[in-house]
Protein backbone atom coordinates (compact mmCIF):
# COMPACT_ATOMS: atom_id res chain seq x y z
CA UNK A 1 0.00 0.00 0.00
CA UNK A 2 1.40 3.93 -0.76
CA UNK A 3 1.86 6.16 1.69
CA UNK A 4 -0.80 8.43 -0.10
CA UNK A 5 -3.29 5.37 0.27
CA UNK A 6 -2.11 4.72 3.46
CA UNK A 7 -2.85 8.39 4.53
CA UNK A 8 -6.32 8.61 2.74
CA UNK A 9 -7.31 5.57 4.63
CA UNK A 10 -5.72 6.82 8.52
CA UNK A 11 -7.87 10.31 7.52
CA UNK A 12 -11.01 8.36 6.37
CA UNK A 13 -10.82 6.57 10.11
CA UNK A 14 -10.33 9.67 11.73
CA UNK A 15 -13.30 11.25 10.24
CA UNK A 16 -15.09 8.70 10.64
CA UNK A 17 -14.53 8.23 14.44
CA UNK A 18 -15.05 11.68 15.10
CA UNK A 19 -18.44 11.83 13.74
CA UNK A 20 -18.97 8.91 15.77
CA UNK A 21 -17.65 10.80 18.79
CA UNK A 22 -19.94 14.01 17.68
CA UNK A 23 -23.29 11.68 17.41
CA UNK A 24 -22.56 9.83 20.95
CA UNK A 25 -22.32 13.59 22.68
CA UNK A 26 -25.37 14.32 20.96
CA UNK A 27 -26.82 11.21 22.22
CA UNK A 28 -25.30 11.49 25.88
CA UNK A 29 -27.10 15.36 25.67
CA UNK A 30 -30.24 13.55 24.21
CA UNK A 31 -30.52 11.04 27.66
CA UNK A 32 -29.39 13.49 30.22
CA UNK A 33 -32.38 15.93 29.01
CA UNK A 34 -35.01 13.17 29.11
CA UNK A 35 -33.84 12.00 32.28
CA UNK A 36 -33.90 15.93 33.71
CA UNK A 37 -37.53 15.94 31.96
CA UNK A 38 -38.82 12.72 33.61
CA UNK A 39 -37.33 12.98 36.85
CA UNK A 40 -34.25 10.43 38.27
CA UNK A 41 -36.64 8.17 39.82
CA UNK A 42 -35.45 5.08 42.16
CA UNK A 43 -32.09 3.88 41.82
CA UNK A 44 -33.79 0.24 41.37
CA UNK A 45 -36.85 0.82 39.74
CA UNK A 46 -37.20 -2.76 39.56
CA UNK A 47 -36.68 -3.78 42.72
CA UNK A 48 -33.98 -5.95 42.48
CA UNK A 49 -31.69 -5.49 44.54
CA UNK A 50 -33.78 -6.38 47.90
CA UNK A 51 -34.02 -9.95 46.55
CA UNK A 52 -30.92 -10.30 46.00
CA UNK A 53 -30.03 -9.04 49.30
CA UNK A 54 -32.80 -11.46 51.13
CA UNK A 55 -31.19 -14.64 48.98
CA UNK A 56 -27.39 -13.17 50.19
CA UNK A 57 -28.53 -13.26 53.68
CA UNK A 58 -30.40 -16.89 53.56
CA UNK A 59 -27.56 -18.56 51.79
CA UNK A 60 -25.24 -16.82 54.68
CA UNK A 61 -27.24 -18.83 57.55
CA UNK A 62 -26.19 -22.47 55.91
CA UNK A 63 -22.58 -21.36 54.41
CA UNK A 64 -21.49 -25.29 55.16
CA UNK A 65 -24.48 -25.69 51.86
CA UNK A 66 -22.24 -22.89 50.34
CA UNK A 67 -19.00 -24.68 50.50
CA UNK A 68 -20.35 -27.74 49.97
CA UNK A 69 -21.58 -26.35 46.35
CA UNK A 70 -18.28 -24.82 45.60
CA UNK A 71 -16.56 -27.86 45.82
CA UNK A 72 -18.56 -30.10 43.37
CA UNK A 73 -18.35 -26.84 41.56
CA UNK A 74 -14.66 -27.60 41.30
CA UNK A 75 -14.83 -30.90 41.06
CA UNK A 76 -16.84 -30.59 38.41
CA UNK A 77 -14.68 -27.77 36.73
CA UNK A 78 -11.61 -30.19 37.31
CA UNK A 79 -13.34 -32.78 35.52
CA UNK A 80 -13.92 -30.17 32.60
CA UNK A 81 -9.99 -28.43 32.42
CA UNK A 82 -9.11 -32.93 32.39
CA UNK A 83 -11.24 -33.25 29.31
CA UNK A 84 -10.65 -30.60 27.77
CA UNK A 85 -6.42 -31.08 28.25
CA UNK A 86 -6.92 -35.06 26.72
CA UNK A 87 -8.73 -33.46 23.65
CA UNK A 88 -6.24 -30.56 23.02
CA UNK A 89 -3.76 -33.72 23.32
CA UNK A 90 -5.87 -35.15 20.20
CA UNK A 91 -8.15 -37.24 21.79
CA UNK A 92 -12.11 -38.22 21.25
CA UNK A 93 -13.60 -37.16 24.53
CA UNK A 94 -17.54 -36.77 25.21
CA UNK A 95 -18.21 -33.72 26.59
CA UNK A 96 -18.79 -32.59 30.22
CA UNK A 97 -22.02 -30.70 29.55
CA UNK A 98 -23.70 -29.92 26.76
CA UNK A 99 -26.19 -27.08 25.43
CA UNK A 100 -29.98 -27.94 26.27
CA UNK A 101 -32.05 -28.76 23.59
CA UNK A 102 -33.13 -25.83 21.34
CA UNK A 103 -30.22 -23.87 22.31
CA UNK A 104 -28.92 -22.15 18.96
CA UNK A 105 -26.49 -19.73 20.45
CA UNK A 106 -23.69 -22.37 19.79
CA UNK A 107 -24.70 -23.35 16.21
CA UNK A 108 -21.51 -22.25 14.96
CA UNK A 109 -19.55 -25.34 14.06
CA UNK A 110 -16.34 -23.95 15.71
CA UNK A 111 -18.34 -24.31 19.12
CA UNK A 112 -17.91 -27.96 18.56
CA UNK A 113 -14.86 -28.60 16.16
CA UNK A 114 -12.89 -25.89 17.87
CA UNK A 115 -11.04 -27.51 21.46
CA UNK A 116 -10.23 -23.82 22.81
CA UNK A 117 -13.95 -22.62 22.13
CA UNK A 118 -15.89 -25.91 23.21
CA UNK A 119 -13.58 -25.56 26.42
CA UNK A 120 -15.33 -21.74 26.54
CA UNK A 121 -18.34 -23.34 25.94
CA UNK A 122 -18.15 -25.64 28.28
CA UNK A 123 -16.90 -23.69 30.94
CA UNK A 124 -20.05 -21.30 30.68
CA UNK A 125 -22.61 -23.73 30.95
CA UNK A 126 -21.01 -25.46 34.07
CA UNK A 127 -20.88 -22.04 35.28
CA UNK A 128 -24.31 -21.13 34.27
CA UNK A 129 -25.47 -24.45 35.90
CA UNK A 130 -23.43 -23.89 39.18
CA UNK A 131 -25.18 -20.39 39.35
CA UNK A 132 -28.81 -21.80 38.86
CA UNK A 133 -28.30 -24.53 41.33
CA UNK A 134 -27.14 -22.22 43.94
CA UNK A 135 -29.92 -20.16 43.91
CA UNK A 136 -32.67 -22.94 43.56
CA UNK A 137 -31.26 -24.23 47.12
CA UNK A 138 -31.37 -21.49 48.90
CA UNK A 139 -34.77 -22.42 50.94
CA UNK A 140 -36.76 -19.69 53.17
CA UNK A 141 -37.64 -17.02 50.53
CA UNK A 142 -41.05 -16.62 49.67
CA UNK A 143 -42.68 -17.72 46.43
CA UNK A 144 -42.40 -14.41 44.67
CA UNK A 145 -38.73 -13.64 45.60
CA UNK A 146 -37.28 -16.49 44.47
CA UNK A 147 -39.20 -16.32 41.21
CA UNK A 148 -38.23 -12.47 41.09
CA UNK A 149 -34.03 -13.77 41.79
CA UNK A 150 -34.42 -16.87 39.55
CA UNK A 151 -35.36 -14.62 36.50
CA UNK A 152 -32.93 -11.98 37.08
CA UNK A 153 -30.33 -14.60 37.83
CA UNK A 154 -31.49 -16.14 34.35
CA UNK A 155 -30.76 -12.69 32.74
CA UNK A 156 -27.25 -12.35 33.97
CA UNK A 157 -26.48 -15.90 32.71
CA UNK A 158 -27.89 -14.84 29.18
CA UNK A 159 -26.40 -11.50 29.21
CA UNK A 160 -22.62 -13.13 30.09
CA UNK A 161 -22.71 -15.86 27.61
CA UNK A 162 -19.12 -15.90 25.57
CA UNK A 163 -21.19 -15.67 22.59
CA UNK A 164 -22.53 -11.68 23.43
CA UNK A 165 -18.55 -11.12 23.64
CA UNK A 166 -16.05 -10.03 20.77
CA UNK A 167 -13.10 -11.93 22.22
CA UNK A 168 -15.13 -15.24 22.28
CA UNK A 169 -17.52 -15.02 20.01
CA UNK A 170 -15.72 -17.54 16.57
CA UNK A 171 -18.28 -15.70 14.15
CA UNK A 172 -17.40 -12.81 15.24
CA UNK A 173 -13.49 -13.26 15.27
CA UNK A 174 -13.53 -14.15 12.01
CA UNK A 175 -15.58 -11.51 10.71
CA UNK A 176 -13.51 -8.89 12.10
CA UNK A 177 -10.43 -10.50 10.70
CA UNK A 178 -11.66 -10.63 7.24
CA UNK A 179 -13.25 -7.54 7.14
CA UNK A 180 -9.89 -5.66 8.91
CA UNK A 181 -12.68 -4.80 11.64
CA UNK A 182 -15.50 -3.17 9.59
CA UNK A 183 -17.59 -5.34 10.87
CA UNK A 184 -17.20 -3.73 14.73
CA UNK A 185 -17.19 -0.36 12.96
CA UNK A 186 -20.22 -0.96 11.28
CA UNK A 187 -21.78 -2.39 14.06
CA UNK A 188 -21.18 0.63 16.32
CA UNK A 189 -22.87 3.03 13.66
CA UNK A 190 -25.65 0.96 13.99
CA UNK A 191 -25.58 1.04 17.55
CA UNK A 192 -25.70 4.95 17.56
CA UNK A 193 -28.50 4.36 14.87
CA UNK A 194 -30.54 2.91 17.89
CA UNK A 195 -29.21 4.96 20.47
CA UNK A 196 -30.36 8.26 18.40
CA UNK A 197 -33.90 6.55 17.40
CA UNK A 198 -34.50 5.64 21.48
CA UNK A 199 -33.93 9.47 21.92
CA UNK A 200 -30.44 7.85 24.32
CA UNK A 201 -32.28 4.32 25.15
CA UNK A 202 -31.19 1.65 22.89
CA UNK A 203 -34.27 0.55 20.90
CA UNK A 204 -33.05 -2.11 19.17
CA UNK A 205 -33.61 -2.56 15.50
CA UNK A 206 -34.94 -6.16 14.77
CA UNK A 207 -35.88 -5.75 11.21
CA UNK A 208 -35.37 -3.69 8.40
CA UNK A 209 -38.24 -0.55 8.98
CA UNK A 210 -38.17 0.37 5.60
CA UNK A 211 -39.13 -3.52 4.14
CA UNK A 212 -42.99 -2.80 5.50
CA UNK A 213 -45.93 -0.58 5.12
CA UNK A 214 -49.44 -1.27 7.03
CA UNK A 215 -51.88 -1.51 3.98
CA UNK A 216 -49.25 -1.78 1.33
CA UNK A 217 -47.38 -5.32 1.60
CA UNK A 218 -48.64 -6.38 5.20
CA UNK A 219 -52.71 -5.87 6.67
CA UNK A 220 -54.03 -5.85 3.30
CA UNK A 221 -57.20 -7.61 3.69
CA UNK A 222 -59.65 -5.12 1.76
CA UNK A 223 -62.32 -4.07 3.70
CA UNK A 224 -63.33 -0.66 5.19
CA UNK A 225 -63.56 1.31 8.59
CA UNK A 226 -67.22 1.68 9.38
CA UNK A 227 -67.32 3.00 12.71
CA UNK A 228 -64.65 4.77 15.12
CA UNK A 229 -64.81 6.89 18.22
CA UNK A 230 -62.12 7.73 20.43
CA UNK A 231 -60.74 4.32 21.15
CA UNK A 232 -61.64 1.94 18.08
CA UNK A 233 -62.11 1.78 14.47
CA UNK A 234 -64.02 -1.50 13.52
CA UNK A 235 -62.93 -2.53 10.37
CA UNK A 236 -65.46 -4.80 8.40
CA UNK A 237 -63.82 -6.58 5.78
CA UNK A 238 -64.82 -7.55 1.93
CA UNK A 239 -66.39 -11.17 1.80
CA UNK A 240 -64.73 -13.34 -0.68
CA UNK A 241 -67.92 -16.01 -0.52
CA UNK A 242 -71.24 -15.88 -2.69
CA UNK A 243 -73.08 -17.10 0.71
CA UNK A 244 -71.86 -16.13 4.36
CA UNK A 245 -73.26 -17.30 7.83
CA UNK A 246 -75.91 -15.18 9.32
CA UNK A 247 -74.03 -14.75 12.44
CA UNK A 248 -70.90 -12.50 11.89
CA UNK A 249 -67.76 -12.65 13.60
CA UNK A 250 -66.26 -9.90 16.07
CA UNK A 251 -62.52 -10.30 17.16
CA UNK A 252 -61.40 -8.16 20.17
CA UNK A 253 -57.47 -7.93 19.25
CA UNK A 254 -55.23 -6.88 22.32
CA UNK A 255 -54.28 -3.07 22.77
CA UNK A 256 -50.67 -4.19 23.78
CA UNK A 257 -50.39 -5.00 20.30
CA UNK A 258 -51.53 -3.92 16.83
CA UNK A 259 -54.48 -6.31 15.44
CA UNK A 260 -52.54 -6.96 12.04
CA UNK A 261 -50.75 -9.43 13.73
CA UNK A 262 -53.70 -11.55 12.45
CA UNK A 263 -53.38 -10.24 8.89
CA UNK A 264 -50.10 -10.02 8.38
CA UNK A 265 -49.89 -11.45 4.79
CA UNK A 266 -52.16 -13.09 2.38
CA UNK A 267 -50.48 -16.79 3.41
CA UNK A 268 -50.69 -16.56 6.97
CA UNK A 269 -53.58 -14.07 7.83
CA UNK A 270 -56.14 -15.36 9.66
CA UNK A 271 -58.62 -12.84 8.85
CA UNK A 272 -58.58 -13.49 5.05
CA UNK A 273 -58.83 -17.19 6.30
CA UNK A 274 -61.72 -16.79 8.42
CA UNK A 275 -63.44 -14.49 5.14
CA UNK A 276 -62.88 -17.48 2.93
CA UNK A 277 -64.79 -19.85 5.31
CA UNK A 278 -67.89 -17.67 5.07
CA UNK A 279 -67.46 -15.74 8.03
CA UNK A 280 -68.59 -11.75 7.92
CA UNK A 281 -65.58 -10.42 9.58
CA UNK A 282 -65.37 -7.42 11.93
CA UNK A 283 -62.29 -6.19 13.72
CA UNK A 284 -61.55 -3.84 16.52
CA UNK A 285 -58.73 -1.49 15.90
CA UNK A 286 -57.74 0.38 19.28
CA UNK A 287 -56.24 3.57 19.03
CA UNK A 288 -52.54 4.23 19.78
CA UNK A 289 -53.61 6.60 22.69
CA UNK A 290 -51.59 9.89 24.12
CA UNK A 291 -52.06 11.96 27.00
CA UNK A 292 -55.92 13.04 26.09
CA UNK A 293 -56.86 9.41 26.75
CA UNK A 294 -54.75 9.23 30.59
CA UNK A 295 -58.39 8.72 32.02
CA UNK A 296 -59.66 6.37 30.13
CA UNK A 297 -60.13 3.44 32.42
CA UNK A 298 -60.86 -0.75 32.04
CA UNK A 299 -64.50 0.19 31.96
CA UNK A 300 -64.25 2.60 28.81
CA UNK A 301 -62.72 -0.01 26.72
CA UNK A 302 -65.41 -2.16 27.66
CA UNK A 303 -68.37 -0.06 27.20
CA UNK A 304 -66.56 2.25 24.32
CA UNK A 305 -64.50 -0.29 22.88
CA UNK A 306 -65.64 -4.05 23.19
CA UNK A 307 -69.86 -3.18 23.76
CA UNK A 308 -69.48 -0.37 21.22
CA UNK A 309 -68.52 -2.35 18.69
CA UNK A 310 -70.76 -4.90 19.16
CA UNK A 311 -73.60 -2.75 18.78
CA UNK A 312 -72.44 -1.61 15.27
CA UNK A 313 -71.58 -4.88 14.42
CA UNK A 314 -75.58 -5.08 14.81
CA UNK A 315 -76.34 -1.63 12.87
CA UNK A 316 -73.92 -2.95 9.57
CA UNK A 317 -75.33 -6.97 9.19
CA UNK A 318 -78.81 -6.18 10.81
CA UNK A 319 -78.00 -9.00 13.61
CA UNK A 320 -77.70 -8.61 17.11
CA UNK A 321 -76.30 -12.09 17.95
CA UNK A 322 -72.57 -12.84 16.82
CA UNK A 323 -69.82 -15.05 16.94
CA UNK A 324 -66.92 -13.61 19.42
CA UNK A 325 -62.92 -14.06 20.01
CA UNK A 326 -60.66 -12.11 22.33
CA UNK A 327 -56.68 -12.17 22.26
CA UNK A 328 -54.73 -11.92 24.90
CA UNK A 329 -55.35 -8.76 26.63
CA UNK A 330 -58.95 -8.69 24.40
CA UNK A 331 -59.55 -11.81 25.69
CA UNK A 332 -59.60 -10.87 29.44
CA UNK A 333 -61.58 -7.79 28.07
CA UNK A 334 -63.86 -9.94 26.72
CA UNK A 335 -64.33 -12.58 29.42
CA UNK A 336 -65.13 -9.58 31.40
CA UNK A 337 -67.88 -8.09 29.34
CA UNK A 338 -69.50 -11.37 28.80
CA UNK A 339 -69.82 -11.85 32.57
CA UNK A 340 -70.97 -7.86 32.40
CA UNK A 341 -73.51 -8.96 29.35
CA UNK A 342 -74.58 -12.15 31.30
CA UNK A 343 -75.46 -10.41 34.99
CA UNK A 344 -77.55 -7.21 32.42
CA UNK A 345 -79.65 -9.97 31.07
CA UNK A 346 -77.69 -9.65 27.50
CA UNK A 347 -75.97 -12.74 27.49
CA UNK A 348 -77.78 -13.85 23.94
CA UNK A 349 -75.90 -11.59 22.29
CA UNK A 350 -72.84 -13.19 21.87
CA UNK A 351 -74.05 -16.65 20.25
CA UNK A 352 -70.23 -18.27 20.89
CA UNK A 353 -66.58 -17.09 22.18
CA UNK A 354 -63.02 -18.13 21.52
CA UNK A 355 -60.28 -16.94 23.42
CA UNK A 356 -56.74 -16.83 22.23
CA UNK A 357 -54.22 -17.41 25.06
CA UNK A 358 -55.78 -15.14 27.27
CA UNK A 359 -55.44 -15.27 31.21
CA UNK A 360 -58.38 -14.66 33.36
CA UNK A 361 -56.24 -16.69 36.43
CA UNK A 362 -53.73 -14.70 37.13
CA UNK A 363 -52.36 -16.30 39.72
CA UNK A 364 -49.49 -18.30 38.25
CA UNK A 365 -48.94 -16.11 34.82
CA UNK A 366 -45.38 -16.90 34.42
CA UNK A 367 -42.19 -14.43 34.41
CA UNK A 368 -44.08 -11.52 33.76
CA UNK A 369 -45.74 -11.40 37.48
CA UNK A 370 -41.86 -10.52 38.16
CA UNK A 371 -42.47 -6.93 37.47
CA UNK A 372 -45.84 -6.88 39.45
CA UNK A 373 -44.96 -5.75 42.79
CA UNK A 374 -45.94 -3.03 44.95
CA UNK A 375 -42.55 -0.98 44.70
CA UNK A 376 -42.50 -1.64 40.75
CA UNK A 377 -46.25 -1.14 40.30
CA UNK A 378 -45.99 2.76 42.28
CA UNK A 379 -43.12 3.79 40.17
CA UNK A 380 -44.81 3.08 36.88
CA UNK A 381 -47.81 5.14 38.00
CA UNK A 382 -45.85 7.41 39.05
CA UNK A 383 -44.30 7.91 35.62
CA UNK A 384 -47.01 7.37 33.57
CA UNK A 385 -49.23 9.77 35.53
CA UNK A 386 -46.78 12.44 34.30
CA UNK A 387 -47.09 11.55 30.51
CA UNK A 388 -50.69 9.76 30.93
CA UNK A 389 -49.73 6.87 29.62
CA UNK A 390 -46.95 3.91 29.45
CA UNK A 391 -44.50 4.64 26.55
CA UNK A 392 -44.76 1.42 23.99
CA UNK A 393 -41.31 0.98 23.82
CA UNK A 394 -41.36 0.04 27.83
CA UNK A 395 -43.87 -2.87 27.46
CA UNK A 396 -41.81 -3.72 24.47
CA UNK A 397 -38.61 -4.13 26.33
CA UNK A 398 -40.31 -6.19 29.43
CA UNK A 399 -41.79 -8.57 26.58
CA UNK A 400 -38.25 -8.86 25.15
CA UNK A 401 -36.65 -9.99 28.21
CA UNK A 402 -39.01 -12.88 28.48
CA UNK A 403 -36.71 -14.00 25.92
CA UNK A 404 -33.74 -12.32 25.97
CA UNK A 405 -31.77 -14.85 24.16
CA UNK A 406 -33.95 -14.29 21.07
CA UNK A 407 -35.03 -10.61 21.46
CA UNK A 408 -32.33 -8.93 22.25
CA UNK A 409 -28.93 -10.68 22.50
CA UNK A 410 -29.30 -12.19 18.88
CA UNK A 411 -29.94 -8.53 17.54
CA UNK A 412 -26.70 -7.62 19.95
CA UNK A 413 -24.95 -10.21 18.47
CA UNK A 414 -26.10 -9.58 14.60
CA UNK A 415 -26.23 -5.85 14.40
CA UNK A 416 -23.55 -4.55 16.55
CA UNK A 417 -20.74 -7.26 16.84
CA UNK A 418 -21.18 -8.62 13.11
CA UNK A 419 -22.48 -5.33 11.71
CA UNK A 420 -25.08 -6.68 9.87
CA UNK A 421 -28.30 -4.98 9.45
CA UNK A 422 -31.61 -7.18 10.57
CA UNK A 423 -33.13 -9.25 8.07
CA UNK A 424 -37.33 -8.22 6.91
CA UNK A 425 -38.73 -10.09 8.86
CA UNK A 426 -42.98 -9.20 8.93
CA UNK A 427 -43.70 -10.47 12.20
CA UNK A 428 -40.68 -8.55 13.91
CA UNK A 429 -42.14 -5.41 12.39
CA UNK A 430 -45.61 -5.58 13.91
CA UNK A 431 -43.30 -7.05 17.26
CA UNK A 432 -41.21 -3.49 17.16
CA UNK A 433 -44.60 -1.76 16.38
CA UNK A 434 -45.59 -0.82 19.82
CA UNK A 435 -48.29 0.64 21.23
CA UNK A 436 -49.19 3.20 24.28
CA UNK A 437 -50.93 2.27 27.48
CA UNK A 438 -53.30 4.45 29.04
CA UNK A 439 -52.49 5.58 32.95
CA UNK A 440 -55.71 4.93 34.12
CA UNK A 441 -56.05 1.61 32.39
CA UNK A 442 -52.75 0.04 32.88
CA UNK A 443 -52.86 0.91 36.31
CA UNK A 444 -55.88 -0.88 36.77
CA UNK A 445 -55.12 -3.83 35.16
CA UNK A 446 -52.41 -4.30 36.51
CA UNK A 447 -53.56 -4.22 40.17
CA UNK A 448 -56.69 -5.70 39.50
CA UNK A 449 -55.89 -8.64 37.22
CA UNK A 450 -51.86 -9.04 38.10
CA UNK A 451 -51.59 -8.16 41.80
CA UNK A 452 -54.93 -9.14 42.90
CA UNK A 453 -56.40 -11.76 40.70
CA UNK A 454 -60.32 -10.23 41.39
CA UNK A 455 -61.38 -11.52 37.92
CA UNK A 456 -61.31 -15.34 39.67
CA UNK A 457 -63.64 -13.73 42.48
CA UNK A 458 -67.34 -13.67 42.17
CA UNK A 459 -67.79 -9.78 42.55
CA UNK A 460 -64.13 -9.04 42.79
CA UNK A 461 -64.23 -6.62 40.15
CA UNK A 462 -67.26 -3.85 38.83
CA UNK A 463 -67.93 -2.59 35.95
CA UNK A 464 -70.46 0.25 35.64
CA UNK A 465 -71.83 -0.54 38.90
CA UNK A 466 -72.38 -4.47 38.43
CA UNK A 467 -70.37 -6.75 40.35
CA UNK A 468 -69.13 -9.20 37.78
CA UNK A 469 -68.20 -12.62 38.37
CA UNK A 470 -67.46 -14.68 35.06
CA UNK A 471 -68.58 -18.00 36.58
CA UNK A 472 -72.10 -17.01 35.49
CA UNK A 473 -70.67 -16.57 31.84
CA UNK A 474 -72.70 -19.99 30.00
CA UNK A 475 -71.50 -19.15 26.20
CA UNK A 476 -70.24 -21.88 24.09
CA UNK A 477 -66.62 -21.64 24.50
CA UNK A 478 -63.13 -22.40 23.04
CA UNK A 479 -60.07 -21.94 24.71
CA UNK A 480 -56.93 -21.77 22.16
CA UNK A 481 -53.65 -21.69 24.12
CA UNK A 482 -50.00 -22.38 22.70
CA UNK A 483 -47.41 -24.80 24.83
CA UNK A 484 -44.56 -22.37 24.39
CA UNK A 485 -46.44 -19.22 25.42
CA UNK A 486 -44.58 -17.12 27.85
CA UNK A 487 -47.00 -14.10 28.23
CA UNK A 488 -50.24 -16.34 28.74
CA UNK A 489 -48.74 -19.32 29.89
CA UNK A 490 -51.29 -22.81 28.88
CA UNK A 491 -51.36 -24.24 31.92
CA UNK A 492 -52.64 -20.34 33.32
CA UNK A 493 -55.25 -20.12 30.67
CA UNK A 494 -56.74 -23.78 31.34
CA UNK A 495 -57.89 -22.92 34.73
CA UNK A 496 -60.73 -21.23 32.87
CA UNK A 497 -62.18 -24.56 32.07
CA UNK A 498 -63.47 -24.92 35.59
CA UNK A 499 -64.92 -21.65 36.06
CA UNK A 500 -66.97 -21.22 32.76
CA UNK A 501 -70.44 -22.42 33.25
CA UNK A 502 -71.52 -23.06 29.55
CA UNK A 503 -69.85 -25.92 27.59
CA UNK A 504 -65.76 -25.56 26.90
CA UNK A 505 -63.09 -26.81 24.36
CA UNK A 506 -59.55 -26.91 25.02
CA UNK A 507 -57.36 -26.54 22.43
CA UNK A 508 -53.57 -26.47 22.72
CA UNK A 509 -51.34 -25.47 19.73
CA UNK A 510 -47.41 -26.23 19.78
CA UNK A 511 -45.35 -22.92 19.66
CA UNK A 512 -45.96 -19.47 21.68
CA UNK A 513 -47.92 -17.04 22.25
CA UNK A 514 -47.80 -15.75 18.32
CA UNK A 515 -46.44 -18.16 16.13
CA UNK A 516 -48.75 -21.04 17.79
CA UNK A 517 -51.95 -19.13 16.71
CA UNK A 518 -51.01 -17.67 14.01
CA UNK A 519 -50.25 -20.99 12.15
CA UNK A 520 -51.85 -21.00 9.08
CA UNK A 521 -53.94 -24.05 7.21
CA UNK A 522 -51.29 -26.21 5.35
CA UNK A 523 -48.53 -24.87 7.39
CA UNK A 524 -46.70 -28.17 9.15
CA UNK A 525 -44.92 -26.36 11.72
CA UNK A 526 -46.42 -26.72 14.60
CA UNK A 527 -48.99 -29.19 15.83
CA UNK A 528 -52.34 -29.22 18.15
CA UNK A 529 -53.68 -30.77 21.10
CA UNK A 530 -57.20 -31.81 21.56
CA UNK A 531 -59.42 -33.30 23.98
CA UNK A 532 -63.14 -33.78 24.72
CA UNK A 533 -62.85 -33.64 28.40
CA UNK A 534 -61.98 -31.23 30.93
CA UNK A 535 -60.20 -32.06 34.10
CA UNK A 536 -59.07 -30.04 36.51
CA UNK A 537 -55.78 -30.93 36.34
CA UNK A 538 -54.04 -29.23 32.80
CA UNK A 539 -51.23 -32.41 32.83
CA UNK A 540 -54.38 -35.03 33.12
CA UNK A 541 -55.84 -32.96 30.15
CA UNK A 542 -52.58 -33.30 28.26
CA UNK A 543 -51.84 -36.93 29.36
CA UNK A 544 -55.15 -38.24 27.66
CA UNK A 545 -55.38 -35.25 24.50
CA UNK A 546 -54.30 -36.77 21.26
CA UNK A 547 -51.61 -34.57 19.20
CA UNK A 548 -52.89 -34.08 15.49
CA UNK A 549 -50.40 -32.36 12.77
CA UNK A 550 -50.74 -29.52 10.95
CA UNK A 551 -52.86 -26.31 11.92
CA UNK A 552 -55.64 -26.22 14.59
CA UNK A 553 -57.54 -23.25 12.49
CA UNK A 554 -59.62 -25.83 10.29
CA UNK A 555 -60.36 -27.55 14.18
CA UNK A 556 -61.99 -24.04 15.30
CA UNK A 557 -63.35 -23.67 11.87
CA UNK A 558 -65.64 -27.14 12.39
CA UNK A 559 -66.73 -26.01 15.92
CA UNK A 560 -67.49 -22.25 15.29
CA UNK A 561 -69.58 -23.17 12.29
CA UNK A 562 -71.96 -25.02 14.31
CA UNK A 563 -72.90 -21.22 15.47
CA UNK A 564 -73.00 -19.72 12.97
CA UNK A 565 -76.44 -20.29 11.44
CA UNK A 566 -77.57 -20.15 8.57
CA UNK A 567 -76.23 -19.26 5.17
CA UNK A 568 -77.26 -16.04 3.30
CA UNK A 569 -76.01 -13.91 0.80
CA UNK A 570 -72.94 -12.00 1.38
CA UNK A 571 -72.87 -8.67 2.92
CA UNK A 572 -70.14 -5.69 2.11
CA UNK A 573 -69.29 -3.11 4.07
CA UNK A 574 -71.97 -0.29 3.67
CA UNK A 575 -74.81 -2.58 2.86
CA UNK A 576 -76.44 -1.98 6.28
CA UNK A 577 -76.80 1.22 8.62
CA UNK A 578 -73.07 2.25 8.47
CA UNK A 579 -71.52 4.01 5.44
CA UNK A 580 -67.14 3.52 4.88
CA UNK A 581 -65.08 5.67 6.44
CA UNK A 582 -62.13 4.61 4.80
CA UNK A 583 -60.19 2.04 3.75
CA UNK A 584 -59.00 -1.00 5.67
CA UNK A 585 -56.31 -1.05 7.76
CA UNK A 586 -57.83 2.49 8.92
CA UNK A 587 -55.92 5.14 10.23
CA UNK A 588 -55.52 4.31 14.12
CA UNK A 589 -53.53 1.26 13.77
CA UNK A 590 -51.01 3.76 11.34
CA UNK A 591 -49.98 5.83 14.48
CA UNK A 592 -46.65 5.06 15.93
CA UNK A 593 -45.42 5.25 19.23
CA UNK A 594 -42.62 7.31 20.46
CA UNK A 595 -39.73 6.02 22.29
Amino acid sequence: MSKQQSSQDAEADASRMAEIAERSQRILEAFLERQKAEGTGPVDPLNVTGAFLELTQKMLQDPMAVWEMQTRYWQDYMDLWTRSARRFMGEEVEPAIEPPQGDRRFKHASWTENAAYDFIKQSYLLTSRYITDAVDSVEGLDDKTAHKIDFYTKQFIDAMAPTNFAATNPEVLKATIESNGENLVKGLQNLLDDLERGKGRLAIRMTDQDAFEVGGNIAVSPGKVVYQNDLIQLLQYEPTTEKVYTRPLLIAPPWINKFYILDLRPDNSFIRWATARGHTVFVISWVNPDERLARKTFEDYMTEGLITAMAAVEQATGHKQLNLIGYCLGGTLTAATLAFLSQTGQADRVKSVTYFTTLVDFEQSGDLQVFIDEEQIKHLEASMNKRGYLEGSEMATTFNMLRANDLIWSFVINNYLLGKDPFPFDLLYWNSDSTRMPAAMHSFYLRRMYQENRLMQPGGITLKGVPIDIEQIKTPTFILSTREDHIAPWRATYSATQKYAGPVRFCLSGSGHIAGVVNPEGSEKYGFWTNSKTPADPDAWLEKATQQPGSWWPEWGKWVARHGGPKIPARRPGDGKLKPIEDAPGSYVKVKAGH
